[in-house]
């Protein structure tokens, strides 16, 4: 199974469960990743943040190569 089909799994037994408890632990692991997230975030350096924010950028305004393109010119190197 991929992915994509995981999650949809994944959504549909959320979205049937009536356990508290069970969502109450679900609730607590999103909380836990949107920490891990926020840690990580402010633990790389002001370098770092330019760089990921210049790239949202250029993905934002379609300044991007498919994985397809970037592998043929790379490929002599791979």
């Amino acid at each position: 199974m991929n992915a994509y089909a995981e999650k949809v799994d994944i959504i549909q037994w959320v979205a049937g469960l009536e356990d508290k408890s069970t969502l109450k632990q679900l609730k607590q692991i999103k909380e836990q990743s949107e920490t891990r997230k926020r840690e990580m975030f402010h633990s790389i350096s002001k370098e770092e943040h330019e760089s990921i924010l210049r790239g949202l950028e250029d993905s934002v305004n379609g300044r991007v190569l498919s994985h397809s393109d970037v592998r043929k010119r790379y490929e002599k190197w791979l």
